[in-house]
């Protein structure tokens, strides 16, 4: 049986972020903002998946993205174009 912990992303503040969590499971782990799976990183090799249609749907998304992948957007885009992150459907 896989294990599952879903929590909600904090703030500078240590303040509960609603809509955005961090989901862990024995596979790997998430970022899902609102209803939609926006990364997931594969615990076996350290792979990075981002969503290839939510990825970068709106600035909250991208705000909360950044913070779960410790990155900022040209980070993120750069790592897109090399190849080194997927571009997946995950929803």
């Amino acid at each position: 049986m896989e294990k599952l912990n879903v929590k909600n992303m904090m703030s500078d503040k240590g303040n509960t972020i609603a809509n955005q969590f961090i989901i862990r499971t024995n596979k790997g782990r998430y970022f899902q903002s609102y209803n939609s799976i926006i990364v997931f990183i594969d615990n076996k090799n350290g792979q990075v998946f981002l969503d290839e249609h939510y990825w970068d749907y709106s600035r909250t998304t991208g705000k909360y993205r950044n913070n779960f992948l410790n990155e900022y957007i040209d980070e993120t885009r750069s790592k897109i174009k090399s190849g080194e992150y997927k571009l997946k459907n995950l929803n």
